[in-house]
This record gives C-alpha cells, structure tokens and sequence, in this order.
C-alpha cells in the first residue's frame, strides 16, 4: 500500500480502496446497492449534487482511467497517470434508475467542453460515463445519442466500460458538505435544490 491515509478511508471510500486493491471492478456494492461512477470535472460539486439525490446511498470521489496503481490527488492533476476525477454512486434501483442518474449527471456538466469542466482543465477534469454492466453502458449510449440532439457541435463526454476506482484522500471525500475551501457547509439533504458553490 503507496499510501497510509487508505487506513482512515470509511464508508464507500474504504470498500471502494479494498475493490481496487484486489484489482476489481464490482457492480454491486457489499450491501447489493448498485454501483455507477461518474466524471464531471472537479469531483466535488458533483459528488454533492449526486448525494442529494433519493435513492442514493452513498458517494465517494475518486480516480479512474488511468494506468497507476493508488494515485494520489497531486500525481492525477500533473496530468501523467490517465486518471479523471470521478464519483461512484451506490443506488437503489428501485429507488431511482439509472436513467435518472445519467440525467442528473447530464445537468451538471458541459458536454462539449474537451478536457475540462468551468475554470478546470486537463485531461484528469474530462467527463465521463464509466458503466458497470452491459445494460448501463446501453443506456449511457442512449442518453448520448439524446443529449446530442441539443447541439450541433459533438458531445465529447466520454462512455467506456469502468475500470478501477481509486478513492481519493480523506480530505475529498464530501468535501462541500464537510464546509469546503471557505468553511461553509453546503446541504447533502435529499431533494435539496440550493446552488452547488463547486469550490466551498
């Protein structure tokens, strides 16, 4: 283990680092929530606006795409691993579906924007769909085609099949609800629709 703050990783972050040190990529949480993972440019904003949504138990930010085993937040911004930052979700189903999801994360995001999302660029800060079955990456294809309709230059969000998520350090992990760079708390409240300050 590269780093010693994966011992003090809990909830999601903490089975996310076991999975990913076993070299796995689970569709199902341990509890059988199911897993979908998201990159939307700086993970904190929507790490925040996915945690508010019903049917959702559990966030956690991340690495993924990349080609280094345990990276952390400052070897992914040089730019040299291939990782985006990125947020798994564990949901209910039943609860709210995929589908739902994927519209949440449309929201959220500038599709058109390559390497970047507002003020951030790179290519760790791409956007991505990153599916964990068959039945999710047709649905993100779907949702593509959909959300292509709205403009006429191309959608360069990105659908790949997931690969190993890496957490992010302790201090990521619901950083906006925790109070961000300024110290204000911003609610994790399910349905709550107060604006998302993306950086505290």
């Amino acid at each position: 283990m590269r780093h010693a703050w994966y011992q003090q990783l809990s909830g999601l972050a903490l089975e996310a680092s076991k999975a990913a040190l076993a070299d796995s990529v689970p569709a199902l949480s341990v509890d059988g929530h199911s897993i979908a993972t998201f990159a939307g440019g700086c993970f904190w904003g929507i790490e925040l606006a996915f945690q508010r949504v019903p049917g959702v138990v559990a966030t956690g930010t991340g690495y993924t795409q990349g080609h280094v085993a345990e990276p952390s937040y400052q070897e992914v911004c040089s730019g040299t691993t291939g990782h985006t930052e990125a947020i798994q979700v564990h949901f209910k189903p039943n609860e709210v579906s995929y589908e739902d999801l994927l519209k949440v994360f449309w929201e959220r995001i500038d599709p058109l924007m390559e390497n970047g999302q507002g003020g951030d660029r790179g290519t760790q800060y791409r956007t991505g769909i990153y599916t964990h079955t068959d039945a999710q990456h047709r649905a993100a294809l779907q949702s593509r085609e959909i959300e292509q309709k709205k403009y006429s230059r191309p959608i360069m969000t990105e659908i790949k099949p997931a690969k190993v998520f890496w957490p992010a350090e302790v201090s990521h992990q619901g950083y906006l609800w925790k109070g961000g760079r300024f110290g204000s708390a911003q609610s994790a409240a399910k349905g709550c629709t107060d604006p998302i300050r993306c950086y505290g």
